[in-house]
């Protein structure tokens, strides 16, 4: 699944044809979160190899592995909207903060779990999970407690964008905003994610040189004048090519 989802966001971010991506989920939950024995398994093969500094390079290794598929969705430049229904456990958590916009609904409930199976999350939760709501307090309460919060509290924390009664009508609501951002200009709506996600964790002078110096080529392409253009003549937004 690491892979997968790696090779998958990253197909997506190569594709011209691709503007926007909407995630949600089949069956009965968003996602239960990783599947326990999977670790135990790995932590056994681990134990196989002769000593300390060899097992380490084995963990290592696999949570770079697993880093990497949860990234990819970061990495994509095209934007990544999701849709929570039900349980989003753990690495579900890991998932979702690696998105752009997020909607749920009335019945996700959400938990970064992985204190109760005795390991501190790995994969994106601690480094996305406080940018992403604004506010380290609760944001440390949740990872150190591993307890549960609901669509209620994720909206008033700034988790989700919103919440919808139930899941065909949050993946409606997404699927219309996604519409909407693909009939954008592609250069300008990928640059934007870039420049979002660089800035992020830099001084706003980093971001601001980062932008420069994207915007000081993709400026030059078609896509500018095109939008001035309908824009001055009141005209219909115009057709852009991919890219």
């Amino acid at each position: 699944m690491w892979r997968e989802l790696n090779e998958c966001f990253s197909s997506l971010s190569n594709n011209s044809e691709c503007r926007v991506v909407v995630l949600s989920g089949q069956g009965k939950h968003f996602t239960g979160g990783i599947e326990i024995n999977s670790l135990v398994e790995m932590a056994a093969e681990a134990e196989d190899l002769p000593d300390v500094a060899r097992k380490a390079r084995y963990h290592y290794n696999f949570i770079k592995y697993a880093q990497d598929g949860i990234t990819a969705l970061e990495d994509c430049v095209k934007p990544v909207l999701t849709v929570v229904h039900n349980a989003c456990i753990g690495a579900g958590v890991d998932l979702v903060t690696a998105c752009d916009i997020r909607y749920c609904s009335q019945d996700a409930w959400f938990q970064v779990k992985e204190v109760d199976v005795g390991l501190a999350a790995d994969v994106g939760t601690l480094q996305r999970l406080p940018k992403v709501i604004g506010n380290t307090s609760i944001a440390r309460e949740l990872c150190y407690t591993g307890r549960k919060f609901d669509a209620r509290e994720a909206s008033e924390i700034g988790f989700v964008s919103k919440v919808f009664p139930d899941k065909d009508t949050a993946l409606s609501h997404a699927l219309q905003v996604a519409e909407d951002v693909a009939s954008k200009s592609p250069v300008a709506v990928q640059t934007t994610k870039q420049s979002l996600v660089y800035s992020q964790s830099r001084p706003n002078s980093d971001g601001l040189e980062h932008i420069r110096l994207l915007n000081s080529v993709m400026n030059q392409g078609e896509d500018l004048p095109k939008a001035a253009v309908a824009q001055a003549t009141k005209s219909p937004p115009p057709d852009y090519e991919n890219l």
